[in-house]
């Protein structure tokens, strides 16, 4: 073995004993262990967050966005079993737009168009009714318009992407929420 592969070998092994010091620090965000503080588990926390209805001009696009917003957050919260009585309520207002990308230069129809949720949240403590997390967060996702004779393909296309933004904005919420219990801030 030359000079150069030992010093590779000794440093190969310095790197996996650094690892195996720092691998029981590791504590998985959404384990069951009680929080650093004593209180409760992080699920049970989630758990415990009652989620507003989300305010939308009825009849409209956003209405249904909002609705499959608020059942993506109480499921990633509760991850489906309730009975949990409420310690903080999530109040989420939405606002969407929608973007022509490519615009087909023959017939100026859009081929593919980006739509996007702007969410704003409040987390407030129901014992006293002060807002602990204020924070904003969005999604845009885009879809294809595959022609002029396929309008039913370009809503359904639309509606999928609506779909797949309200799943983000529900990640992106549950995430700072998690953040907020466990650190505390």
């Amino acid at each position: 073995m030359s000079w150069s592969d030992m010093t590779r070998f000794a440093r190969f092994l310095g790197a996996l004993a650094l690892a195996g010091l720092t691998a029981g620090c590791f504590q998985p965000l959404y384990a069951e262990r009680p929080t650093p503080s004593g209180g409760p588990s992080l699920v049970g926390q989630l758990s415990s967050v009652d989620v507003s209805p989300i305010d939308t001009p009825g009849g409209s696009r956003l209405s249904r966005v909002s609705v499959g917003v608020r059942n993506e957050l109480i499921y990633d919260l509760t991850g489906g079993n309730g009975g949990v009585s409420p310690t903080h309520r999530l109040d989420v207002k939405l606002a969407a737009t929608q973007l022509q990308v490519i615009v087909d230069i023959n017939t100026a129809r859009p081929d593919v168009n980006n739509y996007g949720i702007d969410a704003t949240y409040t987390l407030t403590e129901l014992a006293t009714g002060k807002a602990v997390v204020k924070g904003q967060t969005f999604s845009r996702v885009s879809y294809n318009i595959p022609g002029q004779e396929q309008r039913f393909a370009g809503d359904r296309g639309l509606r999928d992407a609506e779909n797949r933004a309200a799943k983000v904005i529900a990640e992106n919420i549950r995430s700072r929420l998690a953040s907020y219990f466990v650190a505390g801030s």
